[in-house]
């Protein structure tokens, strides 16, 4: 799925996503603009939702991208929310989202996020024997904190180096190789605050090769049968995180939200019965694969610069400021003419983006029809970690977000000003 479901090309030849015309939003809402399409959303929700049934918990994950309208479309779908942060969980709490589907993860957790966990009612993801201590500060004698424990299965994905997150090497989780998970999981058991309702992991992002889950399916399960012999725990729940990875060219074949649901849940299931222990619920946690085929991005064409014999530079309105992905880890984007989305190509230009930086290209080498300065252009599978990740480099205020529905675009974050810049500033 590299479009969200509902794009087409209109009567007039334009791009359109959720019944609203790609160049009338530009016009409408200016650009740079996030466009985010609500049935597609729901869909990828359900997806997952209906894979899963009752055998576990679906938990989006606010990384991805977090605005309190998109979350309460996420949390009408029934899903759970990740967040890493005091930040994410005060957006999540703005929207309304229900507490007892919370979780929060991190590696370096503060005194006030473990704090706000707790206000929250949250599930804490232990991550270090800091956050032991951290627990043992907040919660109150008495009281016992709902937690899980997460563990570095020791897996290398197929995937970029930046976002592999499950191997030995790693500042996310307990090793199991090295014994830290065993002594992790001990002490949690020991510690008179905290309720230790299963164990957590995640080894990595964008993945297509799902043998990587398998493998470390079977090693968290060798764990929990040790644990269960040694110290007479089983898990209630075993998170395996997320990581399925999305199209982001025609090119790239993901697999489904299904199949990665089912995947993991025949690994758990057949792996606890041969090993003789309790099926625990699976807990999964999608962020990409939900936000990212409902998003695309608009900009408008500034400057053409033609170098003869070398390359054709057309610019854009956005660039590195709301999308870093290309240049923090190499991706590659299609980019499309909203007026003409099936014009057919005239030559390869680099679509490069406004910023002081060389390497502010969002696509290199990539074969557009003819543009000229004030067309519109798109980007899809914008959605997960482009605005996400979006700053104020060179004093650029971050683009206006909308969501879109049977020819409707709500504006969900409006664009920020120059005013906006200097909020925090003391002047």
């Amino acid at each position: 799925m590299l479009f969200p479901v509902t794009y087409r090309v209109n009567g007039r030849g334009h791009a359109e996503v959720g019944g609203c015309d790609l160049v009338e939003l530009a016009r409408d809402h200016g650009t740079p603009l996030y466009v985010y399409d609500e049935e597609t959303v729901r869909l990828r929700c359900r997806e997952y939702t209906a894979a899963m049934g009752d055998r576990g918990e679906v938990l989006y994950s606010a990384k991805a991208f977090a605005s309190p309208g998109f979350l309460r479309v996420v949390a009408s779908e029934g899903l759970g929310l990740d967040v890493v942060s005091a930040g994410e969980l005060h957006v999540a709490l703005a929207a309304g989202y229900p507490t007892d589907r919370l979780h929060f993860l991190g590696n370096n957790k503060s005194a006030e996020d473990v704090a706000a966990a707790w206000q929250a009612r949250a599930i804490l993801v232990i991550d270090g024997f800091q956050d032991l201590e951290l627990v043992d500060r907040v919660v109150p004698a008495g009281a016992r904190m709902r937690c899980q424990v997460r563990v570095s299965p020791g897996v290398q994905p197929a995937t970029h180096d930046f976002i592999s997150t499950g191997q030995l090497d790693s500042k996310f989780g307990f090793s199991i190789e090295s014994g830290a998970a065993r002594e992790a999981v001990e002490r949690a058991l020991e510690h008179d605050r905290i309720e230790l309702v299963g164990l957590h992991s995640h080894i990595g992002s964008q993945l297509f090769d799902l043998r990587g889950h398998a493998a470390a399916m079977e090693i968290m399960l060798d764990l929990a049968a040790e644990l269960r012999r040694d110290l007479g725990y089983e898990p209630d729940r075993l998170g395996a995180g997320g990581g399925l990875g999305i199209a982001y060219t025609r090119a790239d074949d993901p697999p489904t939200p299904r199949r990665f649901v089912e995947t993991l849940l025949a690994g758990l299931e057949a792996g606890a019965a041969s090993r003789g222990l309790r099926t625990p619920l699976l807990v999964v946690e999608p962020g990409r694969s939900i936000a990212g085929p409902a998003g695309v991005a608009l900009y408008t064409v500034g400057a053409i610069k033609d170098i003869p014999g070398v390359r054709r530079y057309v610019a854009v309105d956005g660039g590195m400021g709301d999308n870093i992905r290309p240049k923090l880890y190499g991706a590659r984007y299609e980019v499309l003419l909203a007026s003409a989305p099936e014009a057919a190509p005239d030559g390869l230009v680099t679509v490069a983006g406004k910023y002081c930086e060389s390497t502010d290209v969002l696509v290199t080498d990539i074969a557009l029809p003819p543009v000229a300065s004030g067309d519109v252009v798109f980007v899809p599978a914008a959605g997960a970690y482009c605005l996400a990740m979006a700053s104020n480099y060179n004093g650029m205020a971050r683009p206006a977000v909308v969501m879109v529905r049977d020819g409707v675009a709500g504006l969900i974050r409006r664009r920020e000003t120059l005013d906006d810049l200097l909020a925090a500033e003391i002047l």
